[in-house]
């Protein structure tokens, strides 16, 4: 599996921005995806953006309902990185934001970072 190393989050407050970024330990494949899902206490992790690169450098992105028209998912193919930015926060958007990336070994995950909103 491809190891994922997280940054960002922390305490904001509503209203206000969040910028997560993620990196890949290595590269598996030319083609695959990268993004975010959060989970809210115990609910059912719920996917927020992701960025899906073919033979190329350019991806196609993808967001959920929670997030969209908020969010912008933003990524660097040589790098193997991912930065997530979710804009006019609300403490609804309070979780733990999980790395995923989909490749040929298969979904591997990150540690997942804690973000809280303050209202």
């Amino acid at each position: 599996q491809v190891q994922l190393v997280e940054s960002g989050g922390g305490l904001v407050q509503a209203g206000g921005s969040l910028r997560l970024s993620c990196a890949a330990s290595r590269r598996t494949s030319s083609r695959f995806d990268m993004g975010w899902f959060r989970q809210v206490g115990r609910k059912q992790r719920e996917f927020v953006a992701s960025i899906i690169w073919g033979d190329g450098a350019t991806g196609a992105t993808y967001y959920g309902d929670s997030v969209k028209g908020r969010a912008t998912i933003s990524g660097d193919y040589a790098k193997d990185t991912v930065d997530l930015q979710v804009n006019n926060l609300t403490p609804e958007d309070t979780g733990v934001y999980y790395c995923f990336t989909d490749r040929e070994t298969g979904r591997s995950w990150g540690q997942g970072t804690q973000v809280t909103v303050s209202s």
